[in-house]
């Protein structure tokens, strides 16, 4: 049964619900899954928006052909629209976290520097187009890409330990390291609500320090910017399932900085597993693995139908996406597994002009009012154009043009990323002949390119960090330029938000792990 909730839908599954939505469309998913099918890894990462910074050939004759065996074999199970599935993301918007690397395995050889198969996000500045790149890194740390921001793999946003989220031989594993099985939990520290999967700290923690070389011993989760549990796993003996209990005595600060961390994939519930209980997803709405995953556990069952509160719940998601076209030309269901050819529409738009009611539709390529003549068109059009007053019929064409109610559902789009989706939804609307107008459509599809082409800037190295940022504070009295590597601009009025967000914060120690 779907709960309910008092206060109305938490931010985080209305976020996780237009992810799921927009973030990886059905297209990305098949194109990347057949071309996995028939080995082509680099075809698939392509498909789903990953550039592969490998090159086989120089791996082999740097560490060996036995690396590269095993490099090759991670390569082929990987399923990047997976993997993308299951990134990291932020609020508001859903989109993926910028400038993280994360480590997905691990390959140790003896005698030899131990390396990382890692996904690199791009800075926020340059997340046009919601790019990821996979590379190798040296745990030397001598070969890391100087233009990313954080180039060594994060400890709290790792998938080294979660093959099941990217690794399409593994993904069967998801519902029992979801907790999908999990009985009730523990007291949950700090009054942690739902979206925590208290229930599997103790397993995953166990796979943490073992992967540490810790069998027992301390972990931090962390709960917040500010606040961080510091636990501990214990068990009678080997043959007890261990749990996890508060550290009995405080720690300093640097030596709880030094405690290993919990992944967030393991700190934080599934959140498929969540919309699917409170009924704001179907089965049929997730990626197929997932899917499959869940559904051979039980865990979707009677999912499948919403309560009132749901369906209402599926009805303002709808309306707030702009899913169905205010033309009618167009039925576009706030989804990209609904978004196919471009038909001629059955029921056009209806507009009431000169005492009539009037059709506007989709003719030869182009949105129209198909009751009044060409002729007729084009001599209104001119009389506009004069400064006339224009027809009801042409101010509703006029309207759709500039502003659509399908323009959340294209920023959606453009957003994570999906352009071809973004154009098709356009398309639909208003037909694949047309002239956009000056308005709020024209300037997110003119934004959207502008902004791919900081991406291209980042990925080429010509820019390290932001335009802006460059020429913030950091001209001295004599107009010249301090862009020293170590120079850190001022912030002041033109430094860009992320950018003030990132330097307000505070740094993180950075210190060794220890057991």
């Amino acid at each position: 049964m779907a709960h309910h909730f008092a206060n109305g839908i938490p931010a985080h599954l209305s976020m996780w619900q237009r992810v799921r939505e927009y973030a990886v469309p059905l297209s990305m998913i098949e194109t990347a899954t057949a071309r996995r099918a028939v080995g082509d890894w680099a075809g698939a990462c392509a498909a789903a928006r990953i550039d592969p910074d490998l090159d086989l050939r120089a791996v082999r004759n740097r560490h060996g052909t036995d690396l590269v065996t095993r490099l090759r074999a991670d390569l082929r199970r990987l399923a990047p629209d997976l993997l993308r599935w299951h990134m990291p993301r932020i609020a508001p918007d859903g989109r993926l976290r910028p400038g993280l690397t994360v480590s997905l395995t691990r390959y140790r050889v003896p005698g030899a520097t131990p390396l990382q198969l890692v996904v690199r996000t791009p800075p926020a500045w340059a997340d046009a187009g919601q790019r990821m790149a996979l590379s190798l890194w040296e745990e030397s740390g001598d070969r890391a890409p100087g233009h990313h921001p954080h180039p060594h793999p994060d400890r709290r946003f790792r998938l080294d330990l979660h093959r099941h989220l990217w690794d399409s031989g593994r993904s069967g594993e998801l519902a029992r390291r979801c907790g999908a099985h999990s009985l009730a939990p523990p007291d949950l520290p700090d009054h942690l609500d739902s979206s925590w999967a208290v229930a599997s700290w103790a397993a995953e923690a166990e796979l943490l320090l073992r992967a540490e070389g810790c069998p027992r011993g301390a972990f931090t989760v962390r709960l917040g910017a500010r606040n961080r549990a510091v636990l501990e796993l214990v068990a009678p003996d080997d043959s007890h399932v261990p749990t996890f209990r508060p550290l009995r005595e405080a720690l300093p600060p640097q030596e709880v900085a030094a405690l290993p961390v919990l992944p967030e994939a393991a700190a934080r519930a599934l959140p498929d597993l969540e919309l699917l209980r409170v009924g704001m997803v179907t089965a049929d709405r997730l990626h197929p693995l997932v899917a499959a995953a869940l559904t051979a556990c039980g865990s979707v069952a009677a999912t499948g139908s919403m309560t009132a509160y749901g369906s209402a719940t599926a009805t303002g998601a709808v309306a707030a996406t702009g899913a169905v076209a205010a033309t009618g030309a167009v039925a576009e269901p706030g989804s990209e597994r609904a978004v196919g050819p471009v038909t001629e529409p059955s029921d056009p738009h209806r507009v009431e002009c000169r005492g009539e009611v009037h059709r506007i539709a989709l003719r030869d390529g182009v949105l129209t009012a198909v009751d009044h003549d060409p002729a007729q068109l084009r001599r209104e059009e001119l009389l506009v154009a004069l400064g006339g007053p224009p027809l009801p019929c042409l101010r509703a064409i006029d309207a759709v043009h500039r502003n659509p109610e399908a323009l959340p559902a294209v920023r959606e789009r453009l957003g994570h990323g999906d352009v071809a989706g973004a154009l098709t939804v356009v398309e639909g609307l208003l037909g694949p002949a047309a002239v956009l107008r000056d308005g709020p459509l024209r300037e997110e599809l003119e934004s959207a390119a502008v902004r791919r082409i900081d991406h291209g800037l980042y990925r080429s190295g010509l820019a390290d960090v932001h335009p802006d940022a460059a020429t913030a504070g950091g001209a001295n009295a004599s107009g010249a330029g301090r862009s020293g590597a170590g120079h850190r601009p001022r912030l002041d009025r033109r430094t860009p938000p992320a950018l003030w967000r990132k330097r307000s914060s505070r740094a993180r120690p950075r210190t060794g792990q220890a057991c």
